[in-house]
């Protein structure tokens, strides 16, 4: 690791700790050559995961995309926005956990719908709406039915 003051290259960890939940490690550096100290943040690389669209088309993983839909649906719901990032962190770590490194935009749909309901099931509702783009009002009502057999 090169040193920020003087460029040496060699330097020796003065301390380490975990970081960010445990995906980081924070090393604190001691510089072999002027001995200032400087700190590094060692994270894991993450192979690049694609998801293919309806349409066949393919882009990378963002799960800000995910945060944004679940946030739309559980607007003006009482559901944290730590909730929405716990389930946001379950489906990316899932993902990047299986072998496959393209997923159908499908089944992440199906993968928020899920947790969704569980934890809200007006803002599960409101997901699945625009997700399984109900036509009219009997798919709207036939998704409630299949909610309330559920639920009993």
């Amino acid at each position: 690791m090169r040193c920020p003051y003087c460029s040496y290259s060699e330097s020796k960890v003065i301390d380490s700790r975990p970081a960010e939940e445990g995906t980081t490690i924070r090393r604190r550096r001691e510089c072999l050559s002027c001995g200032k100290r400087f700190t590094t943040y060692e994270i894991m690389e993450r192979l690049p995961l694609l998801v293919i669209k309806r349409d066949g088309s393919r882009q990378s993983f963002d799960r800000m995309k995910v945060i944004g839909g679940m946030v739309k649906a559980c607007e003006k719901r009482p559901v944290r926005v730590d909730e929405i990032e716990r389930i946001a962190d379950e489906i990316e770590q899932e993902l990047q956990s299986s072998l496959e490194r393209e997923v159908s935009s499908v089944q992440i749909g199906e993968m928020i719908m899920d947790r969704l309901k569980d934890l809200d099931q007006v803002a599960y509702v409101r997901f699945a709406s625009v997700y399984r783009q109900f036509k009219d009002i009997n798919t709207f009502l036939e998704e409630l039915n299949k909610l309330l057999k559920e639920t009993s």
